[in-house]
């Protein structure tokens, strides 16, 4: 999904302590480009509780599939398949199909527990009302070929009465999971304008997984600097939440008492468009560096240490 979006502005909504374009290109690593023909527009990431393999998905208008990578962008095809046909290439693995499962806009993917789930809450024109979450119990990566969605569960905000509603705020391409629940970061848009923006965003909280009926997501903290997230993802330790946007990577601390994420002290970091490109999701490779995708398929590394304290405007 391609978003117009006014850089300079973005730029002054959240500046840390000056860098330079170089500076940032240093920190900034890319480390590789993934080849494979099926993945042509990577949007969800998230960390495999297999080690060294991340999860993968591609934008909208995809099959209802997943992939494993590694972070040199090598893709994993099961040895089952290695061995029927081993003459055949890499590039012909179609992915793991995940049956019980429709790909409208798949947007992020997050991981607790040995559960993936794929959020399928896409909403640029602010007008869908079949918003939710696949839950999958994560295949083994080695030794399976295809999956099967749990259960759907169905979200809807507690703030949107109107399909469009009167205020574009109800796209969401940032999920995470932290102490056994999903959270939701929006992206706002100005109203019948799916092209153009407005600046911050709310996290909110879903409490309960039914699946016949809709699950009325909790509004629980926001953010007026943090503009136009596309990925989140929360540390194996559960201390740091890292949110990518289309111009900067914040790291909150988790705050002291409840999940009001968004207060947590934050350290920021500017992101050379030119280099990054459409950055699209965040995960963190171990506790002190952050892998980060975009469509053009490439995967660049991050340390923590970029980061710097975040400046009061």
């Amino acid at each position: 999904m391609r978003v117009l979006i006014c850089i300079p502005l973005l730029l002054a909504l959240a500046a840390p302590a000056a860098r330079s374009e170089q500076d940032r290109g240093s920190v900034v690593r890319k480390i590789a480009t993934v080849t494979h023909p099926a993945l042509s527009e990577m949007s969800g990431l998230s960390a495999s509780s297999y080690p060294g393999i991340f999860w993968v998905h591609n934008d909208s208008g995809d099959a209802a599939r997943i992939f494993a990578i590694r972070a040199d962008a090598q893709v994993i095809v099961p040895g089952i398949i290695r061995h029927l046909f081993p003459e055949a290439s890499t590039d012909d693995w179609p992915g793991y199909t995940i049956d019980n499962a429709w790909q409208y806009d798949w947007e992020a993917m997050a991981m607790s527990d040995g559960v993936l789930y794929l959020a399928d809450v896409g909403n640029n024109d602010n007008a869908r009302r079949d918003l939710g979450v696949y839950v999958v119990n994560e295949p083994n990566p080695e030794y399976v070929t295809k999956t099967r969605a749990l259960k759907f569960v169905p979200v809807r905000y507690p703030d949107q009465g109107d399909f469009p509603a009167a205020q574009w705020h109800f796209d969401c391409e940032a999920v995470f999971a932290a102490t056994g629940k999903l959270y939701f970061l929006t992206k706002h848009r100005q109203p019948g304008q799916a092209m153009s923006w407005e600046p911050g965003t709310k996290l909110y909280r879903l409490d309960r997984m039914r699946t016949d009926r809709e699950n009325v997501l909790k509004l629980i903290d926001q953010h007026d600097r943090l503009t136009l997230p596309t990925g989140a993802d929360v540390s194996a330790d559960g201390s740091q939440l890292a949110v990518l946007t289309y111009t900067h990577l914040w790291v909150f601390d988790r705050p002291r008492r409840g999940d009001r994420w968004l207060q947590g002290e934050a350290r920021v970091l500017e992101l050379d468009r030119e280099q990054v490109k459409q950055n699209e999701a965040i995960a963190w490779e171990d506790e002190r560096t952050l892998l980060m995708t975009n469509e053009q398929r490439e995967i660049f590394r991050i340390p923590l240490d970029a980061l710097e304290p975040l400046k009061t405007p």
